[in-house]
């Protein structure tokens, strides 16, 4: 793994013994002596990861930590605080001002590699999120700001893997004032019980009798539904070893006992704001992705869709000597719907129209609005037969039902249909869809309500 480290220190030999350790293990280290100037490298260079010395003068830690996480520019990329304050107290101070995780000076080389590669792992989750859902700068620029500025960390869903009732019974008293938690005594049970409930963070014992906790770990990150669930490791002081075997198996954080309430609270809050961000970004690409690509109106794949997958389409046909059957549909004498009914009309015509063309085709077809009446549906491994036989049935369902629209009872409407196949010869996609072009052409020509097939 290689990603771009911001080492901040205000001591020269601390700075260097990190950059060394870092370099050996084929990181990119940017090095900054100050709050400020972190800030200014932050701002002006991609940055993976920042690891950043409490104690300095003038912009303490925390403060350069909170502006940093203040900044829609700079909020996601992830920050460990790296000193020799050793007390609860800054733990907490550190985790409030938006710290992904603290180590201790000198830190253990095993701990600070493997807290680097788990957080640098989920920084390029996030910043992938954020590239797909976001389609220029000011435009990510206010998404990231939206999404953090509107998250909140209270009534998170938490399981608790922990066989021991004493153990889980404190756990639960500090948690329960503002989290929904369950408790799980069986661990082999732990895929059966998350398929239950949509939990946002998971704390596993490591002390639990007869079970290797890194094997829920290990389940948990192998089963799609929780592969980016939080987990975060309940350890005792000589597990350290276990735990960074842990983080390499993509847990996102630990707390040693004894543990202190504040600082559990306050971890576990960390990672539910962070898997809500998280969820916010997936669903923005999703919904970027359903705008970009459904028509709003049909809930069809539109065009642009279209015209990308139909390339890929033909391509693997060609490649595997399969046949591709392309229908292009328009809807015939559309306009005096409009002028008659009013466009209101026009566009339940168009929805029903869908509707009926989704329940004739088979389940591997492609059925896209082309723009206004016209559709297309791509139809791979069909034959000529098979995909006239479609292309007739999808004609018949129109016909045969008039369509009943808001207010004026029923009224008729036919379609044109043209079919074209590639010839497997290195057809193009613009070459497919002229001839099913020409072939609707044929269509409406001929009278209408018909079934042309190119004959190419």
């Amino acid at each position: 793994m290689t990603a771009r480290v911001l080492v901040v220190d205000d001591i020269p030999t601390n700075v260097r013994l990190l950059e060394a350790r870092l370099t050996a293990e084929y990181f990119d280290v940017l090095t900054a002596s100050s709050g400020q100037e972190a800030l200014d490298i932050c701002a002006a260079n991609p940055v993976d990861i920042v690891l950043l010395d409490v104690m300095m003068p003038g912009m303490d830690g925390f403060e350069t930590c909170r502006r940093l996480k203040d900044d829609p520019k700079t909020h996601h990329i992830p920050v460990v605080m790296i000193t020799a304050l050793n007390q609860p107290s800054d733990r907490i101070a550190g985790l409030e001002a938006g710290a992904d995780d603290f180590l201790t000076k000198p830190p253990d080389d095993m701990q600070l590699l493997a807290r680097v590669k788990s957080l640098v792992r989920l920084k390029m989750l996030t910043d992938e999120l954020r590239a797909r859902a976001q389609t220029g700068r000011a435009i990510a620029d206010e998404a990231a700001h939206l999404a953090m500025g509107n998250i909140d960390a209270e009534n998170g869903r938490i399981l608790l893997v922990d066989d021991n009732p004493r153990s889980s019974e404190r756990l639960r008293n500090y948690l329960v004032a503002n989290h929904q938690l369950d408790v799980l005594t069986d661990p082999t049970s732990v895929a059966l019980k998350v398929a239950e409930k949509d939990y946002e963070v998971v704390l596993v014992s490591m002390e639990l009798a007869g079970f290797d906790p890194l094997r829920v770990c290990s389940q948990l990150r192998t089963l799609e539904q929780t592969r980016a669930l939080p987990i975060i490791l309940i350890a005792e002081e000589g597990d350290r070893a276990k735990v960074v075997r842990g983080l390499e198996l993509g847990v996102n954080d630990f707390i040693i006992r004894p543990i202190e309430k504040h600082e559990l609270v306050a971890r576990v809050r960390t990672q539910i704001r962070r898997q809500r961000y998280a969820m916010e970004l997936r669903e923005s690409v999703n919904n970027t992705m359903a705008m970009a690509v459904i028509d709003g109106l049909t809930g069809l794949y539109n065009r642009r869709y279209f015209e990308r997958h139909s390339a890929l389409m033909l391509e693997k046909a060609i490649e595997q000597g399969r046949d591709l059957a392309l229908l292009m549909l328009d809807i015939d004498h559309f306009k005096p719907v409009n002028d008659t009914y009013g466009h209101a009309a026009g566009d339940e015509v168009l929805k029903e129209f869908a509707l009926r063309v989704q329940r004739s085709i088979r389940g591997i077809d492609l059925a896209c609005r082309y723009g206004g009446e016209e559709f297309v549906v791509l139809m791979p491994d069909a034959s000529q037969v098979q995909a006239q036989n479609i292309a007739e049935r999808i004609r018949k369902s129109i016909f045969d039902t008039p369509f009943e629209i808001s207010g004026h009872g029923g009224i008729n409407i036919t379609v044109s249909l043209g079919v074209a196949l590639n010839n497997r010869f290195g057809d193009t996609p613009d070459a497919l869809l002229k001839r099913a072009d020409m072939a609707l052409y044929r269509a409406k020509n001929d009278g209408r309500n018909r079934v042309v097939f190119d004959a190419a």
